[in-house]
């Protein structure tokens, strides 16, 4: 698949002009007459890479319930730390809205979902968007960045007791202050303005805590944001699509009725 770069004309706070310093999305469309909807994915790997199992695969699965996807290729550390990843995710949502009619997608069905720290950064634009910028010269910028919907995969969450302690210091450095911590801890942001959310979790996983997904979904319930979660008691970390793993691999099944309800 051919990569879309999101900034062509070279990203904001870019440091060279490799493949690590110019963020795009890798397009999986689907071939539909009808208008439809679309994801982008948010491959996990703590911040410091992107896990390929948790981009490609998804996206086909994805197409193959009909819905178009788009992998982000976002910036990752050492290179790049907040704010860099969630300008590149929020640039994602405001070009694919922007060029929805070409790919005959609704501009009002374009959702994120996200994979472990994946999962921080879709849920760090699902609790931190704008209505774009209406004065903005580059039309893509006058878009809103806010997803119409998330799916958050054994996500990191907060950076709180619960956190994953490396997806924090490689987003935000190894001695942050208290209101970076407070502004990136997710949980505590969700407005009755939020996207519906689908989680899903392991009861056990080692790596990140099932109270991340839990924590947020008690925020989602306390402003009245419809949601969906699933804990699965035994799963380790990563599974991604959950293949040969059949006590966890029905995520995909509910989360395709879940957006089929949403009108994806």
């Amino acid at each position: 698949m051919e990569e879309i770069l999101l900034w062509p004309n070279g990203a904001s706070g870019a440091k060279g002009d490799t493949k690590e310093d110019t963020p795009s999305i890798v397009p999986y469309i689907v071939n539909s007459g009808d208008a439809h909807g679309a994801v982008i994915i948010c491959p996990g790997g703590g911040y410091v890479r992107r896990a390929c199992h948790e981009g490609e695969p998804v996206a086909l699965w994805l197409n193959s319930i009909g819905i178009s996807a788009f992998v982000l290729n976002y910036r990752v550390a050492p290179s790049y730390r907040y704010p860099y990843p969630f300008m590149d995710m929020q640039r994602a949502i405001r070009y694919v809205r922007y060029h929805a009619a070409d790919w005959n997608i609704e501009p009002n069905h374009i959702g994120v979902m996200g994979f472990s720290a994946g999962g921080h950064l879709a849920s760090t634009v699902g609790t931190h968007f704008d209505d774009g910028r209406a004065d903005a010269e580059d039309p893509v910028d006058r878009m809103s960045c806010r997803p119409d919907a998330m799916i958050l995969c054994y996500p990191v969450i907060t950076f709180g007791e619960y956190r994953h302690h490396g997806s924090m210091i490689n987003l935000i450095g190894e001695n942050p202050s208290d209101e970076l911590i407070k502004l990136l801890s997710n949980e505590l942001h969700v407005t009755p303005d939020t996207p519906p959310t689908f989680l899903w979790h392991t009861a056990d996983d080692q790596a990140v805590p099932v109270q991340n997904s839990l924590l947020f979904a008690e925020a989602l319930r306390r402003c009245g944001v419809p949601f969906e979660l699933h804990i699965y008691p035994h799963g380790r970390h990563g599974l991604g699509l959950a293949l040969g793993e059949p006590s966890v691999s029905s995520w995909t099944e509910l989360c395709a009725r879940w957006l089929k309800n949403l009108g994806f």
